[in-house]
């Protein structure tokens, strides 16, 4: 099952003992089912959903169209989860899925895309320490060091193997993280609590499911 959402930025709450829990705050959904994929029909089972209603004007006539066919506005994205064909009898076309789909969930996965940091420095980029900040070292402290020795690579010339890391554009790549805990759902608000912090800016989207691979402590802790 996979839900979307917006960030809506962090805060705290604090338990019955007075512990102070870090928290971000989501808004989640509404989604809707825009279209149900069956083995028969697409070779594969899984229910794709769409989020965010926009102005017919500004989508695309297909897409307008596609969403049509399940009695909904147009929705600004599309996202397919997989399911089997037993989970996907469970939903309908058009079908409005909210927050309190994720009531008695413990743990979710949130992804998204993470904030653009623009082109930065080995230093910032991987957490190289740099060079020595001493008498007798260059200007350049804030350099990763010579790259020539990693050249060689059995026959294959002069060039830098793939891979080194060097200076380069970083950030605003796709992020996952996993297993965080459901901290507080508020259904009046359609917002999900989760400890801790997610990928991207305030505003941003996320995608929302239940934990597919929990931490060992946290599976453990899930067993009882």
């Amino acid at each position: 099952m996979l839900l979307m959402g917006t960030k809506v930025g962090m805060t705290r709450v604090y338990t019955e003992d007075e512990k102070s829990i870090p928290v971000t705050a989501i808004k989640v959904g509404p989604c809707f089912v825009t279209q149900i994929r069956t083995t028969d029909r697409d070779g594969y089972s899984a229910v794709q959903i769409g989020f965010g209603e926009m102005n017919a004007r500004n989508q695309s006539i297909p897409l307008i169209g596609h969403d049509a066919k399940a009695g909904v506005a147009p929705q600004r994205r599309h996202r397919e989860f997989r399911v089997d064909e037993a989970g996907a009898g469970e939903f309908e076309l058009g079908q409005q899925l909210d927050v309190t789909t994720l009531e008695g969930v413990a743990y979710v996965d949130v992804a998204g895309v993470s904030k653009g940091k623009g082109f930065q420095g080995g230093m910032k980029r991987y957490g190289f320490r740099g060079q020595e900040a001493s008498h007798g070292v260059e200007r350049k402290h804030r350099s990763p060091g010579s790259i020539g020795g990693h050249g060689n690579n059995a026959g294959m010339g002069g060039r830098i193997k793939k891979g080194k890391r060097m200076a380069g554009h970083m950030g605003a790549v796709r992020v996952t993280t996993r297993s965080l805990d459901v901290i507080r759902i508020i259904p009046e608000e359609g917002v999900l609590l989760v400890k801790g912090p997610v990928p991207g800016p305030n505003g941003g989207v996320l995608e929302i499911c239940p934990a597919t691979r929990l931490y060992k402590s946290k599976a453990a802790k899930a067993r009882g």
